[in-house]
């Protein structure tokens, strides 16, 4: 399984949410990027993916992008393929 790495805060329910249904879909660990605590890792993530809102997913080297754009991957079908790819 490729990792899965989120750039989330604390207080954000579409970060919980993302979590969720990671889980459900078998993903054990999430490397969480907590960018209300890291001011460099909020510039990095919005660098790397030209977004400024949590959450922010990638799986392996694919950023999926956010909790909405996670649920409409796995609602057709393309997310636990990325998962086992």
């Amino acid at each position: 399984m490729p990792a899965v790495k989120m750039y989330t805060t604390q207080v954000c329910p579409y970060c919980q949410r993302a979590k969720m249904l990671l889980k459900q879909r078998g993903v054990a660990h999430i490397d969480e990027v907590r960018i209300d605590l890291d001011p460099a890792e909020r510039d990095r993530m919005i660098e790397i993916t030209g977004r400024r809102t949590v959450p922010q997913i990638f799986i392996g080297d694919t950023h999926v992008g956010g909790c909405d754009d996670l649920i409409a991957l796995d609602q057709r079908g393309g997310l636990v393929p990325l998962l086992q790819a």
